[in-house]
């Protein structure tokens, strides 16, 4: 039963189940595209783009920009050491995609938030940014309902002293970063960051889940 509530790259998580659901149209996005195109991947990981069969495809070259330094088993995927908050090396459209999915939330602040998805629009042609939806009921990095709305004090003891959150206790330290890194975004503020874009919202029994910005042409969809 707990590995259902595993992370999302956990093939038989119910938010693997979600994502693979939510990323259905970006996939025919990228099969209609003129290859071979570029696709830099913030905050991923070779196993995101192994679940959605786009390792090895030399038509598709794909940047994971990380800021651990993984090896890669996969000819067309790259690692790069990096900070999200620091794109200034590429120059302007230098990717046809900007892809990031769920970490902007895992910034800090909404200036750094601001800073990151302005690099996104001008190093991408195109970009597909996914980000959970702060005012959906279920906190989905500790799978608790309104948890995003608790004190920090009282989230730091559920975590480290109780098994609540993903049937474990959390390391102190794990749970002191992600209180500290995680700011969830209203559908408000993503219309701030992408004023240009289209927003999809993923939606679970008539409640928005997440939400999606990019910018590809409505064509791209039929």
């Amino acid at each position: 039963m707990n590995f259902l509530f595993d992370t999302s790259n956990a093939p038989g998580s119910l938010g693997n189940k979600f994502r693979q659901k939510r990323l259905k149209s970006f996939k025919e996005i990228v099969k209609k595209m003129e290859k071979p195109i570029t696709i830099l991947d913030i905050g991923g990981s070779e196993i995101f783009w192994k679940n959605l069969n786009f390792h090895n495809d030399n038509n598709i070259h794909i940047k994971v920009l990380n800021i651990t330094d993984t090896k890669t088993n996969y000819s067309n995927i790259e690692f790069i050491c990096g900070d999200a908050l620091d794109l200034n090396m590429y120059k302007d459209n230098i990717f046809d995609i900007v892809f990031s999915n769920s970490m902007i939330e895992h910034l800090y602040s909404k200036e750094k938030q601001m800073k990151v998805t302005k690099d996104i629009i001008r190093i991408g042609r195109y970009h597909y940014i996914q980000t959970p939806n702060k005012f959906f009921f279920m906190e989905p990095h500790y799978l608790l309902p309104y948890f995003q709305f608790f004190p920090r004090k009282i989230k730091y003891i559920i975590l480290t002293r109780t098994k609540l959150s993903r049937f474990k206790y959390w390391e102190k330290s794990m749970a002191k970063q992600y209180l500290e890194e995680i700011r969830l975004i209203s559908e408000h503020e993503m219309k701030i960051f992408f004023p240009d874009s289209i927003l999809l919202k993923e939606n679970f029994f008539g409640l928005t889940k997440s939400f999606t910005a990019h910018n590809f042409p409505i064509s791209f969809f039929k």
